[in-house]
Protein backbone atom coordinates (compact mmCIF):
# COMPACT_ATOMS: atom_id res chain seq x y z
CA UNK A 1 0.00 0.00 0.00
CA UNK A 2 1.51 3.37 -1.04
CA UNK A 3 2.87 5.26 2.08
CA UNK A 4 0.20 8.05 2.10
CA UNK A 5 -2.63 5.78 2.26
CA UNK A 6 -0.88 3.74 5.45
CA UNK A 7 -0.11 7.37 7.06
CA UNK A 8 -4.31 8.52 6.04
CA UNK A 9 -5.28 5.14 7.67
CA UNK A 10 -3.47 5.80 10.49
CA UNK A 11 -4.78 9.07 11.31
CA UNK A 12 -8.01 8.05 10.45
CA UNK A 13 -7.70 4.93 12.73
CA UNK A 14 -6.15 7.27 15.57
CA UNK A 15 -9.45 9.81 15.34
CA UNK A 16 -11.60 6.92 15.14
CA UNK A 17 -10.00 5.10 18.32
CA UNK A 18 -9.37 8.21 20.53
CA UNK A 19 -11.46 7.12 22.64
CA UNK A 20 -10.74 3.54 23.00
CA UNK A 21 -7.26 4.66 23.70
CA UNK A 22 -8.90 7.07 26.20
CA UNK A 23 -10.85 4.69 28.41
CA UNK A 24 -7.80 2.30 27.76
CA UNK A 25 -5.20 4.80 29.38
CA UNK A 26 -7.54 5.34 32.29
CA UNK A 27 -7.90 1.27 33.23
CA UNK A 28 -4.33 1.39 33.10
CA UNK A 29 -3.91 3.77 35.04
CA UNK A 30 -6.27 2.77 37.99
CA UNK A 31 -5.42 -0.71 37.70
CA UNK A 32 -1.63 -0.45 38.41
CA UNK A 33 1.51 1.79 38.65
CA UNK A 34 3.63 2.74 35.72
CA UNK A 35 2.98 3.98 32.39
CA UNK A 36 0.38 4.10 29.88
CA UNK A 37 2.68 3.36 26.77
CA UNK A 38 5.21 0.79 26.44
CA UNK A 39 7.91 1.47 24.40
CA UNK A 40 10.02 -1.56 22.81
CA UNK A 41 12.97 -1.50 20.21
CA UNK A 42 11.85 -3.23 17.07
CA UNK A 43 14.36 -4.15 14.05
CA UNK A 44 12.21 -2.60 10.80
CA UNK A 45 13.06 -1.93 7.02
CA UNK A 46 16.86 -1.76 5.77
CA UNK A 47 17.58 -3.04 9.14
CA UNK A 48 16.84 0.11 11.29
CA UNK A 49 15.64 0.18 14.35
CA UNK A 50 12.73 2.11 16.49
CA UNK A 51 10.58 2.21 19.12
CA UNK A 52 7.45 0.15 18.59
CA UNK A 53 4.01 1.99 20.97
CA UNK A 54 1.87 -0.65 22.68
CA UNK A 55 -0.10 0.17 25.43
CA UNK A 56 1.38 -1.40 28.62
CA UNK A 57 -0.37 -4.89 29.25
CA UNK A 58 1.80 -6.01 31.77
CA UNK A 59 2.75 -4.63 35.49
CA UNK A 60 5.79 -2.15 34.99
CA UNK A 61 9.34 -3.77 35.28
CA UNK A 62 7.89 -7.40 33.88
CA UNK A 63 10.46 -6.81 30.55
CA UNK A 64 12.83 -4.75 31.30
CA UNK A 65 15.22 -6.03 28.74
CA UNK A 66 12.33 -5.89 26.06
CA UNK A 67 13.75 -8.85 24.72
CA UNK A 68 9.76 -10.30 23.94
CA UNK A 69 9.99 -13.02 27.25
CA UNK A 70 7.02 -15.00 26.77
CA UNK A 71 3.99 -15.06 27.80
CA UNK A 72 1.81 -17.89 28.54
CA UNK A 73 -1.99 -17.84 29.30
CA UNK A 74 -2.76 -17.00 33.09
CA UNK A 75 0.53 -14.94 33.27
CA UNK A 76 0.38 -13.40 36.56
CA UNK A 77 2.80 -10.56 34.81
CA UNK A 78 -0.25 -9.52 32.65
CA UNK A 79 -2.59 -7.32 34.10
CA UNK A 80 -6.41 -7.74 34.36
CA UNK A 81 -6.67 -4.68 31.52
CA UNK A 82 -3.74 -6.21 29.50
CA UNK A 83 -5.47 -9.48 28.95
CA UNK A 84 -8.38 -7.92 27.46
CA UNK A 85 -6.20 -5.44 25.38
CA UNK A 86 -3.88 -8.86 24.36
CA UNK A 87 -7.22 -10.27 23.18
CA UNK A 88 -8.34 -8.13 21.30
CA UNK A 89 -5.27 -6.17 20.14
CA UNK A 90 -6.15 -3.23 21.45
CA UNK A 91 -2.71 -3.09 23.21
CA UNK A 92 -1.27 -2.49 19.51
CA UNK A 93 -3.22 0.81 18.49
CA UNK A 94 -0.42 2.80 19.08
CA UNK A 95 1.56 1.18 16.42
CA UNK A 96 -0.49 3.60 14.50
CA UNK A 97 1.48 6.25 15.46
CA UNK A 98 4.95 4.44 14.34
CA UNK A 99 2.75 4.27 11.05
CA UNK A 100 2.49 8.00 10.93
CA UNK A 101 6.41 7.96 11.67
CA UNK A 102 7.06 5.84 8.83
CA UNK A 103 8.40 3.31 10.77
CA UNK A 104 5.79 0.52 9.86
CA UNK A 105 3.54 0.17 7.80
CA UNK A 106 -0.88 -0.85 8.19
CA UNK A 107 0.02 -4.50 6.44
CA UNK A 108 3.79 -6.41 6.48
CA UNK A 109 5.87 -8.78 8.60
CA UNK A 110 5.24 -7.83 12.26
CA UNK A 111 8.88 -6.29 13.17
CA UNK A 112 11.69 -8.19 14.58
CA UNK A 113 13.03 -8.09 17.80
CA UNK A 114 16.69 -7.33 17.91
CA UNK A 115 16.85 -10.62 20.37
CA UNK A 116 16.03 -12.82 16.67
CA UNK A 117 18.22 -11.25 14.55
CA UNK A 118 20.46 -14.27 14.57
CA UNK A 119 17.36 -16.13 13.19
CA UNK A 120 17.79 -13.78 9.64
CA UNK A 121 20.33 -13.08 7.53
CA UNK A 122 19.68 -9.24 8.35
CA UNK A 123 20.80 -7.53 4.84
CA UNK A 124 19.12 -10.54 2.63
CA UNK A 125 16.56 -11.44 4.49
CA UNK A 126 13.05 -10.54 2.63
CA UNK A 127 11.55 -9.06 5.97
CA UNK A 128 13.95 -6.54 5.89
CA UNK A 129 13.44 -5.30 2.15
CA UNK A 130 9.59 -3.90 3.81
CA UNK A 131 8.32 -1.81 6.39
CA UNK A 132 7.11 -3.87 9.50
CA UNK A 133 3.46 -4.12 9.38
CA UNK A 134 0.39 -4.02 12.16
CA UNK A 135 -1.04 -6.40 10.57
CA UNK A 136 0.70 -9.17 7.87
CA UNK A 137 -0.27 -13.25 6.13
CA UNK A 138 1.39 -14.48 9.19
CA UNK A 139 -1.44 -12.84 11.47
CA UNK A 140 -4.67 -13.72 9.11
CA UNK A 141 -3.09 -17.10 8.66
CA UNK A 142 -2.74 -17.97 12.06
CA UNK A 143 -1.20 -15.88 14.57
CA UNK A 144 -0.01 -17.45 17.65
CA UNK A 145 -1.35 -20.36 16.44
CA UNK A 146 1.36 -21.62 14.01
CA UNK A 147 4.97 -21.94 14.79
CA UNK A 148 7.70 -19.37 14.45
CA UNK A 149 9.23 -21.15 11.01
CA UNK A 150 5.54 -21.10 9.67
CA UNK A 151 5.62 -17.36 10.51
CA UNK A 152 8.40 -16.60 8.67
CA UNK A 153 7.90 -18.61 5.65
CA UNK A 154 4.46 -17.03 5.36
CA UNK A 155 6.38 -13.26 5.73
CA UNK A 156 8.76 -14.44 3.16
CA UNK A 157 5.51 -15.09 0.97
CA UNK A 158 4.06 -12.00 1.37
CA UNK A 159 6.97 -9.86 0.56
CA UNK A 160 7.38 -11.72 -2.82
CA UNK A 161 3.71 -11.33 -3.57
CA UNK A 162 2.42 -8.21 -2.04
CA UNK A 163 -0.18 -6.21 -4.01
CA UNK A 164 -2.39 -3.19 -3.07
CA UNK A 165 -4.71 -6.30 -3.66
CA UNK A 166 -3.38 -8.87 -1.02
CA UNK A 167 -3.27 -5.82 1.52
CA UNK A 168 -6.59 -4.63 1.51
CA UNK A 169 -7.20 -8.84 1.90
CA UNK A 170 -5.06 -8.84 4.71
CA UNK A 171 -7.01 -5.77 6.32
CA UNK A 172 -10.28 -7.62 5.77
CA UNK A 173 -9.20 -10.87 6.93
CA UNK A 174 -7.77 -9.00 10.26
CA UNK A 175 -11.45 -7.77 11.50
CA UNK A 176 -12.54 -11.55 12.58
CA UNK A 177 -9.48 -12.50 14.38
CA UNK A 178 -9.19 -9.24 16.08
CA UNK A 179 -13.13 -9.64 16.88
CA UNK A 180 -12.56 -12.55 18.34
CA UNK A 181 -9.59 -12.78 19.44
CA UNK A 182 -9.28 -16.23 17.31
CA UNK A 183 -4.93 -17.52 17.63
CA UNK A 184 -3.87 -14.10 19.56
CA UNK A 185 -1.11 -15.10 22.29
CA UNK A 186 -1.33 -13.37 25.64
CA UNK A 187 2.13 -11.45 24.49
Amino acid sequence: MPHAVDRLLAALGLLVLSPVLLAAAIWIKLDSRGPVVYRQLRVGKDGHTFEMLKLRTMVEGSDPEGVGTAVGRGDPRVTRPGELMRRTSIDEIPNLVNVLRGEMAIVGPRPALPAHLDYFDLHGHPRFEVLPGITGWAQVKGRADITWPERVELDDWYVAHRTLRLDLRIIGMTILPVLTGKGVSPD
